[in-house]
Protein backbone atom coordinates (compact mmCIF):
# COMPACT_ATOMS: atom_id res chain seq x y z
CA UNK A 1 0.00 0.00 0.00
CA UNK A 2 3.42 2.24 0.80
CA UNK A 3 3.34 5.66 2.68
CA UNK A 4 0.92 7.79 3.57
CA UNK A 5 2.13 11.24 2.78
CA UNK A 6 0.72 13.54 5.14
CA UNK A 7 0.47 17.19 4.04
CA UNK A 8 0.85 19.97 7.07
CA UNK A 9 0.47 23.08 6.13
CA UNK A 10 3.21 26.15 7.81
CA UNK A 11 2.46 28.67 9.75
CA UNK A 12 2.43 31.09 6.92
CA UNK A 13 -0.36 29.40 5.02
CA UNK A 14 -1.82 28.88 8.31
CA UNK A 15 -1.84 32.81 8.97
CA UNK A 16 -3.00 33.88 5.45
CA UNK A 17 -5.60 31.36 5.32
CA UNK A 18 -6.93 33.11 9.06
CA UNK A 19 -6.29 36.38 7.46
CA UNK A 20 -8.80 35.67 4.78
CA UNK A 21 -11.27 34.48 6.68
CA UNK A 22 -11.06 37.70 9.14
CA UNK A 23 -11.36 39.74 5.82
CA UNK A 24 -14.56 38.01 4.72
CA UNK A 25 -15.62 38.60 8.34
CA UNK A 26 -14.96 42.27 8.42
CA UNK A 27 -16.43 42.59 4.66
CA UNK A 28 -18.62 45.86 4.53
CA UNK A 29 -22.22 45.16 3.67
CA UNK A 30 -24.03 47.34 1.79
CA UNK A 31 -27.84 47.74 3.58
CA UNK A 32 -30.68 49.46 2.37
CA UNK A 33 -33.61 49.34 5.05
CA UNK A 34 -36.97 49.96 3.59
CA UNK A 35 -38.33 50.82 6.65
CA UNK A 36 -37.41 51.48 10.38
CA UNK A 37 -37.55 48.14 12.27
CA UNK A 38 -36.22 48.09 16.23
CA UNK A 39 -37.10 44.26 16.32
CA UNK A 40 -36.33 41.55 14.26
CA UNK A 41 -35.94 38.05 14.73
CA UNK A 42 -33.24 35.43 14.01
CA UNK A 43 -33.05 32.05 13.16
CA UNK A 44 -30.14 29.67 13.82
CA UNK A 45 -29.83 26.55 12.01
CA UNK A 46 -27.10 24.48 12.87
CA UNK A 47 -26.73 21.05 11.06
CA UNK A 48 -23.53 18.84 11.11
CA UNK A 49 -22.03 20.60 7.91
CA UNK A 50 -22.90 24.43 8.11
CA UNK A 51 -24.47 27.09 10.29
CA UNK A 52 -27.08 29.29 8.40
CA UNK A 53 -28.41 32.76 10.89
CA UNK A 54 -31.41 34.08 9.15
CA UNK A 55 -32.12 37.82 9.95
CA UNK A 56 -36.69 38.47 9.49
CA UNK A 57 -38.79 41.29 10.75
CA UNK A 58 -41.33 40.27 13.19
CA UNK A 59 -43.45 39.10 10.72
CA UNK A 60 -40.98 36.27 9.66
CA UNK A 61 -39.90 38.14 5.90
CA UNK A 62 -36.38 37.67 5.10
CA UNK A 63 -33.87 40.68 5.18
CA UNK A 64 -30.67 38.96 5.30
CA UNK A 65 -29.10 35.49 5.87
CA UNK A 66 -25.53 34.25 6.43
CA UNK A 67 -23.72 30.96 6.30
CA UNK A 68 -20.48 29.78 7.22
CA UNK A 69 -19.97 28.97 3.76
CA UNK A 70 -20.63 32.13 2.55
CA UNK A 71 -18.67 33.93 4.88
CA UNK A 72 -15.39 32.05 3.33
CA UNK A 73 -15.25 28.53 5.38
CA UNK A 74 -14.54 24.94 3.55
CA UNK A 75 -15.16 21.77 4.32
CA UNK A 76 -15.37 20.45 7.76
CA UNK A 77 -14.46 23.72 9.02
CA UNK A 78 -17.87 25.48 8.52
CA UNK A 79 -19.15 23.09 11.30
CA UNK A 80 -16.71 24.21 14.05
CA UNK A 81 -17.81 26.60 16.80
CA UNK A 82 -15.76 29.29 15.41
CA UNK A 83 -17.12 29.36 11.92
CA UNK A 84 -20.71 29.33 13.93
CA UNK A 85 -19.69 32.55 15.93
CA UNK A 86 -17.96 34.77 12.59
CA UNK A 87 -21.65 34.04 10.86
CA UNK A 88 -23.51 35.53 14.30
CA UNK A 89 -20.71 38.62 14.30
CA UNK A 90 -21.00 38.91 10.68
CA UNK A 91 -25.43 38.82 11.49
CA UNK A 92 -25.49 41.39 14.19
CA UNK A 93 -23.28 43.88 12.55
CA UNK A 94 -26.10 43.93 9.38
CA UNK A 95 -28.75 44.15 12.10
CA UNK A 96 -27.37 47.02 13.93
CA UNK A 97 -26.87 48.46 10.51
CA UNK A 98 -30.85 48.06 10.17
CA UNK A 99 -31.27 49.79 13.11
CA UNK A 100 -32.57 46.39 14.97
CA UNK A 101 -31.85 46.40 18.70
CA UNK A 102 -34.34 43.55 20.38
CA UNK A 103 -34.27 40.33 18.78
CA UNK A 104 -36.00 36.98 19.00
CA UNK A 105 -33.33 33.88 18.32
CA UNK A 106 -35.15 30.56 17.40
CA UNK A 107 -32.47 27.71 17.33
CA UNK A 108 -32.97 24.92 15.03
CA UNK A 109 -30.44 21.27 14.64
CA UNK A 110 -27.96 19.75 16.45
CA UNK A 111 -24.28 21.30 15.26
CA UNK A 112 -21.80 22.14 17.31
CA UNK A 113 -22.05 26.06 16.95
CA UNK A 114 -25.69 26.55 18.51
CA UNK A 115 -24.16 27.77 21.87
CA UNK A 116 -21.27 29.73 20.89
CA UNK A 117 -23.88 31.77 17.91
CA UNK A 118 -25.94 32.70 20.24
CA UNK A 119 -23.51 33.82 22.66
CA UNK A 120 -21.64 35.79 19.78
CA UNK A 121 -25.02 37.48 19.53
CA UNK A 122 -25.33 38.69 23.10
CA UNK A 123 -21.49 39.88 22.88
CA UNK A 124 -22.33 41.60 20.57
CA UNK A 125 -24.73 44.07 22.15
CA UNK A 126 -28.16 42.42 20.72
CA UNK A 127 -30.98 42.32 23.47
CA UNK A 128 -32.43 38.94 23.16
CA UNK A 129 -35.70 39.04 23.92
CA UNK A 130 -36.30 35.31 24.18
CA UNK A 131 -34.49 31.81 22.72
CA UNK A 132 -36.69 28.79 22.13
CA UNK A 133 -35.63 25.73 20.39
CA UNK A 134 -37.48 24.65 17.57
CA UNK A 135 -35.78 21.59 17.03
CA UNK A 136 -37.74 19.15 15.20
CA UNK A 137 -38.81 16.10 16.68
CA UNK A 138 -40.29 12.82 15.81
CA UNK A 139 -43.39 11.65 17.61
CA UNK A 140 -42.95 7.92 16.45
CA UNK A 141 -41.37 8.42 13.44
CA UNK A 142 -41.31 6.21 10.81
CA UNK A 143 -42.30 2.45 11.00
CA UNK A 144 -38.86 0.62 12.07
CA UNK A 145 -37.86 -2.05 9.06
CA UNK A 146 -38.46 -5.71 9.41
CA UNK A 147 -36.32 -8.23 11.89
CA UNK A 148 -33.54 -9.44 9.49
CA UNK A 149 -33.42 -13.29 8.99
CA UNK A 150 -30.55 -14.78 8.50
Amino acid sequence: MGKKRIIKQTEEELLKEGEKVGALARKEVKVEIPRKITEGRIYISSSYNNTIMTLTDPQGNVLRWASAGSIGFKGTKKATPFAASKVAEATAQIAKKMGIERVAVFIKGIGSGRESALRSLAAKGLEIVSIKDITPIPHNGCRSPKVRRV
